[in-house]
């Protein structure tokens, strides 16, 4: 009996996390293009490939640790101990894609910064 539960549990398991990982990424890439062409001063052919490259990743990362945590230990069988290890595996994984995320945003403002610094440098005019 509970190997059935533990199949249950996968069963929805993998779908959320594949779900979450999906909506997540959609959401942070598509806002994220604007930033990557403010960083690539409107040169759209490469900000969209390095948009696509960091989504490529974005995914790889995140499926490869929700396949990584996806073992699923039950207390004892009940579908009250199924429903706790669930909310406990996919809570976890909510807050790692939300660090994520965070994380991209950091480096989305970061390359938008140095590409402000680096335009107003280009505007100095120096004098001996």
């Amino acid at each position: 009996m509970e190997t059935t539960k533990i199949l249950i549990g996968y069963t929805i398991y993998l779908p959320v996390a594949l779900a979450l990982t999906f909506i997540v990424s959609r959401t942070l890439f598509k806002n994220g293009k604007i930033f990557m062409l403010d960083i690539f001063k409107g040169r759209e052919e490469i900000a969209n490939a390095t948009n696509k490259l960091f989504e490529t990743g974005f995914y790889l990362l995140n499926l490869g640790y929700a396949l990584m945590i996806l073992k699923l230990s039950l207390r004892n069988d009940s579908y009250q101990s199924l429903v706790e290890a669930l909310s406990h595996k996919i809570g976890g994984f909510s807050i790692y894609l939300g660090i994520m995320l965070f994380l991209n945003l950091y480096f989305f403002f970061r390359g938008k910064r140095k590409a402000r610094q680096s335009r107003t440098e280009e505007h100095i005019v120096y004098r001996p």
